[in-house]
């Protein structure tokens, strides 16, 4: 920060750590006998010894045009189990009691995971707002088996991006289409023989939704904002399908 009424200076080490921060104090004498401070901080460290930071591998970015306001809560939902509460310390504005409530949970059911989404749903909040927050909420719970509700078409185009997506033409596609052609679309099923042998065991979902008859038939109801097809077998294989008219979207 520069500061032309400070009237006192941070000496930072000696010669051989002068970096951007000694020399714009410099620059700043210099050019306009300024005197200014100089702030450091400890760099935040995670448990397993490596830097948080933007060159840390799997890092995140602010802008949810590099990372998806679900990838980002999904971040934090990951988190070491030996640094949730440090980061709840540092990075949100619960007090100390809220805190030390969220540690004696995560120490008596660490798998609960309780800590975590209070950090992820604080952390999200904070950067993208509350709705985006929900949002990416009921993505991370449908993503789980949970419901739908909740997940606007913003939360779609995020899980396009987190699970395998392909592109379903209209009307041609659509209009005679039925869930084992998901499945084979999708490469969910090898074929369409271990399609039906996979719905008849009770373990594919449309829309999260189990699907019992191997002969439905997909048609404009099924499809979320007009577009989308939400597509599982078994706990956590998922396709997305996206409507595309005439090969565009």
């Amino acid at each position: 920060a520069l500061n032309q009424r400070a009237n006192c200076e941070l000496q930072i080490g000696g010669s051989d750590q002068w970096g951007n921060i000694t020399a714009g104090i410099d620059l700043c004498r210099k050019s306009n006998s300024a005197r200014v401070f100089g702030l450091t901080l400890p760099l935040i460290m995670n448990s397993d010894g490596t830097k948080f930071g933007k060159t840390a591998a799997g890092a995140i970015w602010l802008s949810a045009e590099k990372t998806s306001v679900y990838r980002f809560y999904q971040f934090w939902i990951n988190v070491d189990d030996r640094d949730v509460i440090r980061y709840l310390k540092f990075f949100t504005f619960l007090d100390r009691e809220t805190i030390e409530t969220l540690e004696k949970e995560h120490a008596n059911d660490p798998g609960k995971r309780v800590a975590h989404r209070e950090l992820a749903q604080r952390m999200t909040e904070l950067i993208h707002g509350k709705s985006a927050s929900e949002e990416a909420q009921a993505a991370s719970r449908a993503l789980f088996g949970g419901s739908l509700d909740g997940i606007g078409e913003a939360g779609f185009r995020d899980l396009a991006q987190e699970v395998p997506c392909f592109d379903l033409e209209w009307p041609e596609g659509a209009s005679d289409c039925g869930v084992i052609d998901l499945l084979m679309l999708s490469q969910l099923s090898s074929s369409k023989g271990q399609a039906r042998k996979d719905i008849q065991g009770g373990g594919v979902y449309l829309n999260n939704h189990r699907v019992e008859d191997f002969n439905r038939r997909i048609d404009c109801g099924d499809l979320l904002f007009g577009r989308y097809l939400l597509v599982r077998k078994g706990k956590k294989n998922y396709a997305l399908l996206q409507l595309v008219e005439d090969g565009r979207e």
